[in-house]
């Protein structure tokens, strides 16, 4: 069980800070992000995160809306407004602060590491060997005597210990963004730390930086000879022997909590796959397979995302920051499934919007079926399977659409493949045509009329145009609108297949 005020103090001071505490506490289990203009459907226990509050009567609204709740988060100035505390205190509801300068995206991924970690207390057997990684993150602070950051191999932040607030900026950014700062990463390269861990020091000392960056103190996590992350420790200056030996005796004890949670992880991973595959599939039992995935019936899409790459090690890396960044837009654990080198999720569609946001930002080409009811999400994954072949071929132009944004294209595409399977392409004047510039009549005939259109679309002057566009003229009836008609399809059969 984690209440408000124990998620408040897991999350940190650089992010929350308890401004009400509600009469009679209860265990947070969820977070709710209130969209604006809709009425979300809360429960007790849930943490309902203002996202869209815009002034003081939104957020007394909003606080009215959460009784029963564990617990409302709000920004100032409304996290401090009299009539919301008021408000809150009716409803017998506790009000945190969030930060300014915090991103809601970034903090609703720290609710939930927060919330999972809660749950891996009451689940796991052996917690009370090894605790929780926040609870071992403290541990090992008191050992250092200085606050820590415990990251993966990728420089993500997995946990932290309390007694931030005595850091540097660097820190800060860290924790609020779950990760090390490209520009932080950077710096500490060209020191060559990450050579040195990679090399098997048991303890790293870097000193103090011109920008003000503090000392750090740096412990490799290893197991069999494996680089699973390591542990951070924000210092003062130089450390005694004594004090860097404990910190790094601490290593081991990290390292099999690591392993442990990686095979939990991997676990529910490849069982999230396999009930994915089923409710994709639609297979007899997929609505049992929805209701463990726990997929709702309001309207869902199924995302496909072309993670495939030619190098082995690269393309887990991919596929690994997809899925973190898929968990980051719906703000919990994504359904995900990954076939043949395409990630497949399945998100409702109210949370398409935010998802897409983060998955802009990306590389790979992503693609989204429409939105369907559970029992039809066989007919959503087709839908992205058919868009990302468009995007993969180029025609539609862009890296990231909707099914139901690119009608025109997939209709054009079908037109073409099946006026490619009937020879259409082979009959009429169009293999005479083909000795002269077929991309000149191709433009002609999309911008009727309209000559520097099309000439600006061949990027060439208009009278070289018009020159093309006579010589054609002289082998065919462009008069006749049903010769352009039939052109236009012959032509869109050779562009589009």
């Amino acid at each position: 069980m984690v209440t408000v005020q124990g998620v408040v103090d897991r999350v940190g001071p650089t992010m929350l800070r308890a401004v009400h505490a509600a009469s009679a506490p209860q265990s947070v289990t969820d977070v709710v992000i209130a969209e604006p203009g809709r009425r979300s459907v809360i429960a007790a226990g849930d943490l309902v995160l203002g996202v869209a509050v815009g002034g003081r009567k939104d957020a007394v609204d909003l606080v009215r809306h959460s009784r029963g709740a564990a617990g409302v988060l709000l920004k100032q100035p409304q996290a401090g407004d009299g009539e919301v505390l008021s408000a809150a205190r009716e409803a017998e509801i506790a009000v945190v602060e969030v930060r300014q300068e915090a991103a809601w995206a970034q903090l609703v991924w720290l609710l939930r590491a927060v919330l999972d970690a809660a749950a891996d207390d009451e689940s796991d057997g052996d917690v009370e060997q090894f605790g929780d990684l926040f609870r071992l993150a403290d541990a090992v602070a008191a050992v250092i005597d200085a606050p820590v950051t415990i990251e993966d191999a990728n420089s993500r932040v997995l946990a932290y210990s309390s007694r931030q607030d005595r850091t540097d900026p660097a820190r800060v950014s860290t924790i609020m963004g779950r990760r090390v700062p490209d520009d932080v990463l950077a710096r500490f390269r060209s020191r060559g730390v990450f050579r040195q861990l990679s090399k098997g020091r048991s303890v790293i000392f870097v000193p103090a930086q011109r920008d003000g960056t503090l000392p750090r103190l740096i412990v490799p996590i290893r197991m069999g000879g494996e680089l699973l992350g390591s542990m951070w420790a924000v210092v003062d200056g130089e450390v005694s022997d004594e004090r860097s030996a404990a910190f790094a005796d601490t290593g081991p004890v990290v390292a099999l909590h690591l392993l442990r949670r990686r095979a939990r992880v991997d676990a529910e991973r490849m069982r999230s796959a396999e009930l994915v595959q089923a409710v994709l599939a639609g297979a007899a039992d997929s609505r049992a397979a929805a209701a463990e995935l726990g997929l709702d019936e309001q309207p869902h899409r199924v995302i496909a995302i072309d993670a495939a790459s030619e190098d082995a090690a690269d393309a887990e890396g991919v596929r690994l920051a997809l899925w973190e960044r898929m968990t980051r837009g719906v703000g919990r654990r994504p359904a995900v499934a990954d076939l043949h080198g395409v990630l497949y999720a399945v998100v409702p569609d109210k949370g398409w919007g935010p998802l897409r946001e983060v998955l802009a930002a990306g590389e790979p080409l992503v693609a989204a079926g429409g939105p369907v009811d559970i029992s039809e999400l066989p007919l959503s994954r087709s839908q992205a399977d058919e868009t990302l072949r468009l995007l993969r071929t180029g025609l539609a132009a862009r890296k990231l659409a909707n099914y139901e944004e690119v009608w025109p294209a997939l209709a054009l595409h079908r037109v073409a493949a099946a006026s490619n399977a009937s020879g259409v392409a082979e009959l009429g004047p169009l293999a005479e045509l083909k000795d002269l510039d077929l991309d000149t009549l191709y433009q002609w005939l999309r911008h009727p009329g309209d000559p520097r259109e099309a000439s600006r679309a061949l990027r060439i002057h208009p009278n070289t145009f018009r020159y093309r566009m006579k010589k054609i003229g002289e082998l065919v009836d462009l008069d006749d609108p049903d010769v352009r008609l039939a052109l236009l399809a012959q032509l869109i059969t050779l562009k589009w297949v």
